[in-house]
């Protein structure tokens, strides 16, 4: 065999890379299929396209970096051989391992002082940077080069701050600056009017100029998130690549990476931006000549899709309008209300605790004074949409921090609701208890069945308490259940792991 002559990186949409040397294949956060998404949810992949797994390269290595359900999809892992091994970082919930390990994988956990070798790519992954926000921190960011070279290293960012060990690394001259950097743009912008986890329904506090914009993106992500990484060539764009289950305005605002990229190769002079569509393949050579652009003919954009949905956004534009949230999930059966109710009260006693181990719970504690003056210990109001039995209602808890509980009180109207409790959460009462209960995660909720008030920071949103609270670091049991859903859709039970 011909030995290799550089990296190919073949973008497949959001955060997914095929990468082969030619001679050996790994691949990064597979989402194979056109979405992802638990149970009846489906968040279609952006720009939308179809990958022919069959003509596809097929991969010696999977790497999973972290367990959120835009990198982790079971049905996209079962279209692959069995033969193929899986890695991921020494920190990845353990629950996500049991359900690989039940569609017959052998999952490997790798830390950061031994690479591993696939053929003559070497790949090393490094923990998130410490900063990085909590629900990101189990991320594992790949370093990937050919064996045995130097000075054309390939680093991905994933979702999380840069690694402080890798930053100390290039301070100290044991390694040297990446040739390509890929970095992710997370922003997830939605027009004024529609709905987005950092909206504040609080007066004066959402509107045009709350919604992040390009030049903003631009510079979070290639001068403040790359200052680390003096002396790199080239940076890829990828994330937002996907839209949210009917979303009205189609996809995120700033999710068109050629078009950034060619604004920000304009506006600056200290690399080459690249913004890939799904089926570019970057090829980092293994010499110092310059990084070269192909396409894979095994990934079909599907150009009228994208079109439409273009036009979609376009007409949101033209004519914003208020969202309003509907649920995400299915409807319960009358038969299942009562059990619903049951979970309920078993789950607001756990939430009403660890709340306060959270930036809102932090700020809720330590306020005196909210709009009508000295505030009592009722801090925060949940409002559950369309209750049991009571289309249209509204059934109401306050949060006493000195519980600490959640307490059931007499509903009113929102902004009634919002001048007495200085935060608040509105959620479809089904999409609660699909969480609860496992057929939905709590990323599947918020955007479209979510809305809230907080007073202080975007951090401080009970928005962010939430994904502490039932994200799959904290609460692998849930994780648990919502991947036993996916099993059984797709055949496999716990004893076919046997």
């Amino acid at each position: 065999m011909a030995a290799p002559t550089g990296l190919e990186l073949t973008f497949l949409g959001h955060q997914t890379w095929h990468i082969t040397d030619g001679l050996s294949t790994v691949l990064l956060d597979p989402i194979l299929a056109e979405g992802f998404g638990a149970g009846n949810l489906d968040f279609s992949i952006w720009p939308p396209r179809s990958i022919d797994v069959t003509a596809m390269p097929t991969p010696d290595a999977v790497i999973l970096s972290h367990e959120h359900l835009d990198h982790f999809h079971l049905p996209s892992l079962d279209l692959l051989p069995r033969t193929v091994a899986v890695y991921t970082g020494m920190t990845t919930p353990a629950a996500v391992a049991d359900a690989i390990a039940v569609l017959g994988f052998t999952v490997h956990r790798l830390d950061h002082t031994t690479p591993l070798t696939v053929g003559d790519i070497e790949i090393t992954l490094y923990p998130a940077g410490a900063r990085t926000l909590f629900w990101e921190q189990r991320v594992a960011q790949p370093l990937i080069r050919l064996a045995g070279t130097t000075g054309n290293d390939v680093f991905i960012g994933v979702d999380a701050d840069i690694s402080d060990l890798y930053t100390e690394q290039l301070a100290d001259g044991a390694l040297t600056p990446p040739r390509l950097a890929i970095v992710s743009n997370n922003a997830q912008t939605v027009p004024y009017g529609a709905l987005g986890a950092d909206n504040n329904l609080l007066p004066g506090m959402d509107g045009p100029r709350n919604r992040t914009t390009g030049i903003q993106i631009l510079n979070g992500l290639l001068i403040d998130y790359c200052k680390p990484l003096d002396g790199v060539r080239d940076i890829a764009l990828c994330g937002n690549g996907f839209t949210a289950p009917r979303s009205p305005h189609g996809p995120f605002l700033y999710a068109d990476h050629p078009a950034l990229a060619e604004a920000a190769n304009a506006l600056q002079h200290l690399f080459r931006v690249h913004g890939p569509r799904p089926g570019d393949r970057l090829t980092v050579p293994h010499d110092a000549g310059p990084l070269t652009t192909s396409r894979a003919t095994w990934v079909q954009p599907d150009q009228i899709a994208e079109a439409r949905a273009l036009l979609t956004q376009r007409a949101f534009l033209a004519e914003p309008r208020q969202v309003e949230p509907t649920p995400v999930t299915e409807p319960l059966p009358p038969t299942g209300w009562e059990t619903a109710r049951a979970l309920l009260a078993e789950e607001l006693p756990r939430m009403a605790r660890e709340l306060l181990a959270t930036r809102t719970g932090a700020l809720a504690s330590g306020i005196h004074d909210y709009l009508r003056g000295p505030v009592g210990s009722r801090r925060a109001v949940l409002r559950l949409l369309d209750p049991p039995g009571a289309a249209g209602a509204i059934e109401s808890y306050a949060w006493d921090i000195t519980g600490p509980a959640w307490e059931p009180v007499e509903s009113t109207g929102r902004e009634e609701a919002m001048a007495a409790y200085p935060f608040g959460i509105e959620i479809y009462y089904q999409d609660l208890i699909a969480v609860l209960e496992g057929r939905a995660q709590i990323w599947d909720v918020v955007g479209g069945s979510y809305q809230g008030w907080h007073i202080g920071e975007p951090l401080d949103s009970p928005v962010y308490a939430l994904f502490a609270v039932y994200g799959e670091h904290q609460r692998p049991d849930l994780a648990a259940r919502c991947y036993g859903h996916s099993l059984t859709t797709l055949g496999y039970t716990q004893d076919t792991a046997a």
